[in-house]
């Protein structure tokens, strides 16, 4: 089989690393990683990234042993202590108040696996961001325009969040979004699909 022509899937439902992966203009499938998500005890937030990210690749290449599976996973970290998706108005209300005027670290991981050749490629990629200091007003009228309840931090930095922002800093422009693709593309290479070569 040649690089060309080896399936590649996406161990991810997540929309944002869908569009981010069509980019690449690759074609690729779907799948849902059947991985428990949550942090082990005492694990640093970027340890939960990369084990996740790596978990859930790994799961789905076990059953699509043929692939070239991206599994990726991303926690955020303020003041040593991982913030997850908010998943309601409320509490994206008390996670963007908490974060105002501070620095923010967001864990984006990658993996790439192959089962059938038994290889593994894994990026950790941090962001740095800092959230200017914001009024309740400011929040409110972000959080009801956006509704970013399924993003990690409810930073949906890619639409109106950057209003929200004084600067990122990362050496991988799309990390912060979910997937990084110049790891992406590196380990996709060292995986044997070179997304140029297609």
């Amino acid at each position: 089989m040649t690089p060309a022509r080896l399936p590649l899937i996406l161990g991810s439902t997540s929309r944002y690393r869908r569009e981010l992966l069509g980019r690449l203009r690759l074609p690729f499938d779907v799948q849902a990683p059947a991985v428990d998500e949550a942090p082990l005890p005492g694990e640093a937030p970027a340890a939960t990234a990369l084990r996740l990210a790596l978990a859930k690749a790994h799961e789905v290449a076990a059953r699509f042993p043929h692939a070239v599976v991206i599994g990726s996973d991303q926690v955020a970290e303020h003041d040593g202590q991982p913030v997850g998706k908010p998943g309601s108005h409320e509490r994206a209300r008390q996670q963007l108040r908490a974060m105002s005027g501070c620095s923010v670290v967001f864990h984006t991981a990658v993996a790439v696996v192959r089962a059938d050749t038994h290889h593994a490629g894994s990026a950790l990629v941090p962001v740095t961001v800092r959230f200017r200091t914001l009024s309740d007003g400011e929040i409110e009228r972000y959080l009801l325009a956006e509704q970013p309840y399924d993003c990690a931090g409810s930073a949906k930095a890619e639409t109106l969040g950057i209003a929200l922002l004084d600067s990122i800093e990362s050496s991988d422009p799309t990390a912060l979004v979910g997937l990084p693709l110049i790891k992406t593309c590196q380990l996709l290479r060292e995986a044997g699909l070179d997304p140029l070569s297609v």
